[in-house]
Order: structure tokens, then C-alpha cells, then sequence
């Protein structure tokens, strides 16, 4: 038993670890000579980044993926808290609901996150808000990990779910 729960915390802090890489780091879209999320565009050549503000076309939905990786990252954390404590609140034979939920929720949020930015990628990059050709790019590997968290958040969702506390 103490096997599959310190699987179970492992794979918790994986997930929360995938969606803090994916959400902070600058590789959602990559070219030969630049880089960008969805906080900002970096150049390589020069090292200089510009911050993604109003003046893009196509803000809002910068802002709404934003936003849902932020709550996918703060559900993800905050399940694990409630995860900790329903170890020590649950009676025997009882489900981890209320974990299950959260963890739910936070994969409906990184899945809504990339799903705007899978569907509004064109747009997105065909603004004239930067100051060079970013349209010719491709995802980059936090895309990738946006991708996995949801995977993940998803099984431990479940997980929790199917899981009942034991002595």
C-alpha cells in the first residue's frame, strides 16, 4: 500500500510539474530564429523578448489560454492539498471524491488551454504585433507538455476516483 501511494504522489507532482514547465516556459510556438507562448515572443539571434500585450490581434484568446493554464496549474496543487488532507480525514473504505474533482477540473482547464491554441495557432501568429515572420514556426515541446499534463491529469483524476483509502 505504501508502494502505490508514493506511485500515486509521484505522479501528482509530475502532473504539477508538467503544467508549471508548460505554462512558464517560452516554446509554445518555435521557429529557426525565435520563440514564444503565451506571455511573450523571444528572439534568438538577438536574446531580446516582447512582451504579448493588447496591441496583438487575436489578445483574447491569448488571455483565455492564460488563464486556463493558471487555474489547470492552481487546481493541479490545490487537489494535491486536499489529496493530503483526505488521507488523514477519510474514513476506511472511503473514495477520494473531492480530489477527483479538483484534478478533473484541472484537466478540463489545460485541455480547454491548448484546444484555444491549437484552433487559434494561425491567427494567433499572423499578427502584426511582432516585429518579425512568426507564421513559418511550429509547436514547441511546452505545447507538447501542455499536452501530456492533460493526459496525466486525466489519469490521476480517474485514479482518485477508483481509489479508496485503506488502513
Amino acid at each position: 500500500m505504501l508502494i502505490l501511494l508514493a506511485f500515486i504522489i509521484v505522479f501528482h507532482i509530475t502532473s504539477a510539474a508538467l503544467l508549471f514547465i508548460s505554462t512558464i516556459d517560452n516554446a509554445w510556438w518555435v521557429g529557426d530564429n525565435f520563440s514564444t507562448d503565451v506571455w511573450r515572443m523571444c528572439t534568438t539571434n538577438t536574446s531580446t523578448c516582447m512582451a504579448i500585450t493588447d496591441e496583438f490581434d487575436e489578445y483574447q484568446s491569448i488571455q483565455a489560454v492564460q488563464a486556463a493554464m493558471i487555474l489547470s496549474t492552481i487546481f493541479c496543487c490545490v487537489a494535491f492539498l486536499v489529496f493530503i488532507l483526505q488521507l488523514f480525514r477519510l474514513k476506511q473504505g472511503e473514495r477520494f471524491v473531492l480530489t477527483s474533482v479538483i484534478q478533473l477540473l484541472s484537466c478540463l482547464c489545460v485541455m480547454i488551454a491548448a484546444s484555444i491554441y491549437t484552433d487559434r495557432h494561425e491567427e494567433l501568429h499572423r499578427s502584426l504585433g511582432y516585429r518579425m515572420e512568426v507564421s513559418k514556426g511550429q509547436y514547441g515541446y511546452s505545447f507538447v507538455l501542455a499536452w501530456i499534463a492533460f493526459a496525466f491529469t486525466l489519469i490521476s483524476g480517474v485514479m482518485y476516483l477508483v481509489l479508496r483509502k485503506r488502513k
